[in-house]
C-alpha cells in the first residue's frame, strides 16, 4: 500500500515578514506541513538539527550563510526508521541562501530515494525555489520530482486553497 511522508524543516523565532522582523511562535513551514498533514493521509516527520539555530533573525541568517558557504551537513536529532515504507515524500522547507537549509542536504543524503516520488514545497520571502529543485534532483538520482509549490511566508495562514489545488494536481488526493 502506498504511504506518504511529510518531512519538513521549519524555524520559529524572528522572521522577515511584511517588510520587517516579526516573531513567529510556529515557523511558516511547520504551519504549511501541518495543513498538508490534515489534507493528505500521511505521516509527519520534523527534520530537527542537533545544534539549534538562534531565534534572532540576523544571527540565524549568518549561520545559514556560513553553512551554505562551507557546504556543511548539520547533524540531525532523529532518523526516519522506516523510510523504505514510503513511496512518496512531501519535502517542505524554507528558502535559505538560494536553496534549502543545509539540514535538508543531510536529510536527503541519509536515505536512498531511488524510485520514490518527491513533492517539494518551499516557503520563502520572495525568492521562490531558487536552486533547491536542482539540488534535490542532484541529491536524489532516480527519484521522481513532482511540480513543486512555493508559498510566500506572509501567506501561509491563508494558503489552504492553494495547497488543495497542488495536492490534486500532483495526484495525492
Amino acid at each position: 500500500m502506498a504511504k506518504t511522508l511529510i518531512a519538513y524543516f521549519s524555524h520559529a523565532g524572528q522572521n522577515y515578514s511584511h517588510g520587517g522582523i516579526k516573531n513567529l511562535e510556529v515557523g511558516n513551514t511547520e504551519v504549511v506541513a501541518k495543513k498538508l498533514h490534515a489534507m493528505v493521509e500521511s505521516d509527519l516527520f520534523y527534520i530537527d538539527t542537533v545544534q539549534k539555530y538562534p531565534d534572532d533573525h540576523m544571527k540565524k541568517i549568518e549561520i545559514a550563510k556560513q553553512e551554505y558557504e562551507q557546504n556543511a551537513r548539520p547533524k540531525l536529532r532523529a532518523r526516519v526508521e522506516n523510510m523504505d515504507e514510503y513511496d512518496t515524500v512531501i519535502l517542505a522547507f524554507p528558502n535559505w541562501w538560494t536553496t534549502m537549509p543545509m539540514a535538508l542536504f543531510t536529510f536527503l543524503e541519509s536515505y536512498d530515494f531511488f524510485g520514490k516520488t518527491i513533492c517539494p514545497l518551499i516557503t520563502h520571502g520572495g525568492s521562490g525555489f531558487s536552486n533547491s529543485l536542482r539540488d534535490i534532483a542532484m541529491l536524489c538520482p532516480g527519484s521522481r520530482l513532482t511540480e513543486g509549490l512555493a508559498i510566500h511566508g506572509d501567506h501561509v495562514a491563508a494558503c489552504d486553497g492553494e495547497l488543495e489545488k497542488w495536492v490534486h494536481k500532483i495526484g495525492l488526493k
